[in-house]
């Protein structure tokens, strides 16, 4: 039997905004995404019995249908017509509701790992057309690091990377219900809309660090209830982050450090508090 261990990384949404709405109900988004160095640990083995078996160190997720990467590993064996079966054991270290795209990374990393281990019957742009069919940051963790997206996530621009910048992650006990994000955006009635447009221009003209902080946010800040939230928030900016952001739909709040003493010691005052707080990096 050949096996594989991928390590998928989470994201952050260094700016996110919602711009409109299809005639099918999907948002159309303009974010910037932004691989971050806080791992799931995903081990694939191909098994000559047909079928997907599921198992994950955390019980309450779900080892069936409803898990995006089992989800992932039906639509590849489908559209690749392996003879074939596949065991996939998920070890996770992404808080699930925190808007770090934790299920979408282990979708992506099924997606590429039975690729490599059925000797690349599919191209990445195939990948990424069944990617995008199971959630809209599919797609962008087949790329990794900094990229632009919009549509429904599918139309993707790899950007230049940016440095290697301290950061830290942070999360109250609370996730928020995707869905309901949503449908609180919905019922904005003057959003006020990040600057995804200039963050994107920023980057592509390489500008220093410190000048792409301003046109970051994320509207879904508008519509979030958790108290956690603009806690976490401003117990960062009181420590010295240079941006504090939610990610996604929530209900994790990143924190960008120009030092790493520094975001050493806001990991360990909010560890004391929260459930989850780690220290990472941009990758």
């Amino acid at each position: 039997m050949k096996t594989l261990e991928l390590f998928t990384p989470a994201k952050v949404n260094l700016a996110l905004d919602i711009v409109g709405r299809r005639e099918d109900g999907y948002h159309l988004l303009e974010t910037v995404f932004q691989s971050v160095s806080i791992y799931d640990r995903l081990e694939l083995t191909l098994t000559e019995e047909s079928g997907i078996q599921l198992t994950c160190s955390e019980p309450e997720i779900p080892c069936n249908e409803k898990n995006l990467a089992w989800r992932a590993a039906a639509a590849f064996l489908k559209e690749a017509a392996v003879e074939c079966g596949v065991k996939i054991h998920l070890e996770k270290h992404i808080p699930s509701q925190a808007g770090m795209g934790g299920g979408s990374s282990d979708a992506a990393a099924v997606l590429k790992g039975l690729n490599m281990l059925t000797g690349s019957p599919l191209s990445l742009e195939t990948l990424c057309s069944l990617g995008v069919a199971l959630g809209a940051d599919v797609p962008f963790f087949l790329y990794g690091g900094t990229a632009y997206a919009e549509g429904i996530g599918e139309k993707l621009e790899v950007l230049p990377k940016l440095p290697r910048l301290p950061m830290v992650v942070a999360k109250g006990g609370d996730g928020i219900s995707t869905p309901a994000a949503y449908r609180a955006i919905d019922a904005l009635s003057a959003p006020k809309h990040p600057d995804t447009q200039g963050l994107k221009a920023a980057i592509l003209r390489g500008a220093p660090a410190e000048e792409l902080w301003v046109h970051c946010g994320n509207l879904f800040e508008d519509v979030t209830a958790l108290p956690d939230v603009a806690e976490i928030r401003s117990a960062m900016r009181e420590m010295g982050a240079v941006l504090a952001c939610m990610s996604g739909s929530g209900s994790a709040v990143f924190g960008i450090f120009a030092d790493e003493m520094s975001a050493k010691q806001c990991q360990e005052a909010l560890a004391r508090k929260y459930p989850f707080a780690e220290m990472c990096y941009t990758i």
